[in-house]
């Protein structure tokens, strides 16, 4: 399985929405955490659950953060908690929404307050 990622610093990627399957694939590619930023159901009832995503991650051996976030609205709460997560967890880190946007206007928001 192909991972239709996008590199956005050495540490971190994004991507699309992901299946559960591709947790796998995740690991396999060396990411050690996923951070998902889609709202559950946001996509409508075929959209994999974070409960769903985050057991396929357990299942990979990789470390799974839910962190909903609006695809208008980044608060800054949001953006802070994201900077806090890309300190923390273990990298390098593959976050994921609906088409990757948000988690590269988090990601860059996040650095931007780190200076």
């Amino acid at each position: 399985m192909s991972l239709p990622i996008q590199q956005l610093s050495s540490e971190v990627c994004v991507a699309p929405q992901l299946e559960p399957a591709a947790m796998q694939a995740a690991a396999e590619a060396g990411f050690k955490s996923v951070i998902n930023n889609r709202p559950d159901h946001e996509g409508g009832p075929t959209q994999p659950t974070s409960e769903q995503m985050e057991a396929a991650a357990k299942a990979a051996g990789l470390q799974y953060v839910h962190l909903p976030v609006s695809p208008s609205v980044q608060t800054p709460e949001e953006i802070a908690r994201f900077a806090e997560l890309l300190e923390t967890l273990p990298k390098p880190v593959l976050a994921f929404c609906r088409s990757g946007g948000r988690c590269t206007r988090l990601f860059q928001a996040a650095t931007a307050t780190r200076g």
